[in-house]
């Protein structure tokens, strides 16, 4: 996760020496051509103010989801900020500008929320209710439509892909041997 918070940092100093060149890899709604900036428009920020407020809660979240393997971290992020990406560009404002790492924290705060419930394993529904009492307000605070030049839409989208992320990368129960009851017993 230091890594990903470098990266981000690295890109918001290219971006600022270079006159904001990288902001025009935000997601602009409903232009074909935009759906390619899915992806990068995670990574880009405007300003160091917005790439400073996105750093502890992407790596306290992103530590947290990554403890079960990095492989299915990097799933669940790619399917958060893809579903969070497809969301902003169809429901956001036209002529608006969407990027950041807000979408896919808010995705981590519902895949780490859900995941316990999920799995059915006590130790990740703790866990979900810990982040949940943590991070609650703020979340709610953030899909609401009441700041202005807030992506409410990126954020209430990040919340469905975390949610989807939790169900695409659930562990699945070992399939049950042929004459075996499936329950035991």
């Amino acid at each position: 996760m230091v890594a990903w918070v470098a990266l981000l940092w690295a890109l918001e100093v290219v971006d600022m020496t270079t006159g904001h060149r990288l902001d025009s890899l935000g997601v602009q709604p409903r232009r074909a051509g935009e759906l390619v900036d899915i992806v990068p428009s995670a990574f880009i920020h405007f300003g160091y103010g917005h790439v400073a407020s996105n750093t502890l809660p992407l790596l306290v979240l992103g530590f947290i989801a990554a403890l079960r393997g990095i492989g299915r971290f990097l799933g669940v992020a790619f399917a958060v900020i893809v579903i969070d990406g497809l969301g902003v560009w169809a429901f956001s404002p036209a002529h608006t500008n969407t990027a950041g790492a807000s979408g896919l924290i808010f995705g981590l705060f519902s895949y780490l929320l859900v995941r316990g419930f999920v799995d059915r394993r006590a130790l990740e529904l703790v866990v979900g209710l810990l982040v949940g009492a943590y991070y609650g307000t703020s979340i709610l605070w953030g899909v609401l439509p009441v700041h202005t030049g807030v992506s409410w839409q990126g954020h209430l989208f990040g919340l469905v892909g975390g949610v989807a992320a939790a169900y695409l990368f659930r562990e699945r129960p070992a399939e049950v041997r042929a004459g075996e009851p499936p329950y035991g017993g």
